[in-house]
């Protein structure tokens, strides 16, 4: 059976998330215990305790979703799960490639605290805001958005079949709405987010984590890794450095993305992390992909219940596989 780990990004934290890991593993102290040291921070009080509000701003929002998927992940791989490929929307990119072994955990939040602090400062700088539209085409979307010369707007997420975000500058968003919804979209939506993220608006951030990546030792992935701004599976070292830069300005190609795993054989889709955004997303792009979640300590110890060698090999029956593996 072809497995592959989705990992997610923002909007995915929620304060008390990993406290379970860290309590109940050696690897979840371990990891909390490095993460404290990088962040030159408590970073596990933000994440068990938040206030709500703290855990939401960006600079501890990333690191705080990368260090309990990681830790989920490497605890799901060292009990026999073991993913053919991986993808992460966004953020969650990191984290997939760091259980592809591209990066270690060290050298990924490392990178991650990079990233984080270089878009929180480019919201400061710029008035920024994400919406979602609902009901229109892809191409639809991209087209309105260029043809708009009012300000900055593009076509930022790509999430499931006629589920589109776009981000720009704060007014440009709010006009694009309008036309939007006056060419036919169903919803449309203006985002609680502090800034444009996957805009031209994160230049500042780019500059920054590029020339952190570029110094960076970098390795080929143990797996392939699907890229947010090709969808395509990635396992060269070289080309994973331009996609991780080039990812801050680029759109996310998350339906894509999922499409072309199932196309190349994945069965069975992971979510490996807090949350069930993407388990919802899959849903909307392809009902075909058996598709689970785990976020807790106790969901890996439950799920590690089923016998993984009996499912191998009886992996031809759908039934079986969604009456044991799905929620």
């Amino acid at each position: 059976m072809n497995i592959g780990f989705l990992c997610p990004g923002q909007a995915s934290q929620k304060v008390g998330m990993g406290i379970d890991l860290y309590q109940k593993t050696d690897l979840g102290k371990k990891y909390f215990d490095i993460a404290n040291e990088i962040m030159e921070k408590d970073i596990q009080k933000i994440i068990f305790e938040g206030p709500e509000q703290k855990l939401k701003e960006t600079k501890f929002t990333q690191p705080a979703i990368y260090i309990v998927s990681v830790i989920i992940g490497k605890l799901l791989i060292n009990k026999g799960i073991k993913p053919n490929c991986a993808a992460g929307h966004s953020l969650g990119e990191y984290t997939a490639l760091t259980l592809a072994n591209s990066f270690d955990f060290r050298t990924g939040l490392e990178l991650v605290k990079i990233r984080a602090n270089g878009m929180q400062e480019a919201c400061k700088n710029n008035d920024g805001s994400m919406a979602a539209i609902i009901g229109l085409k892809d191409n639809e979307v991209k087209n309105i958005c260029k043809s708009y010369t009012g300000g900055v707007v593009v076509a930022a997420n790509f999430n499931s079949k006629n589920q589109v975000v776009i981000s720009g500058e704060k007014d440009a968003i709010k006009n694009v709405i309008d036309i939007m919804l006056e060419s036919g979209a169903i919803k449309a939506v203006e985002l609680n987010v502090s800034g444009a993220f996957h805009s031209p608006l994160m230049g500042a951030a780019k500059n920054i984590l590029a020339e952190k990546i570029l110094s960076t030792e970098i390795n080929d992935t143990d797996i392939p890794v699907y890229a947010n701004v090709s969808s395509k599976p990635l396992v060269q070292a070289s080309k994973i450095r331009l996609s991780l830069i080039d990812q801050l300005e680029s759109p996310v190609l998350w339906h894509q993305t999922i499409t072309n795993m199932i196309h190349d054989g994945v069965k069975l889709a992971i979510e490996v992390g807090p949350g069930r955004v993407l388990k919802g997303l899959s849903k909307r792009i392809d009902r075909s992909l058996n598709m689970t979640s785990i976020e807790s300590h106790e969901e890996i110890i439950n799920y590690q219940s089923v016998s993984y060698t009996h499912l191998r090999a009886h992996e031809t029956r759908h039934d079986l596989v969604c009456r044991l593996l799905l929620e």
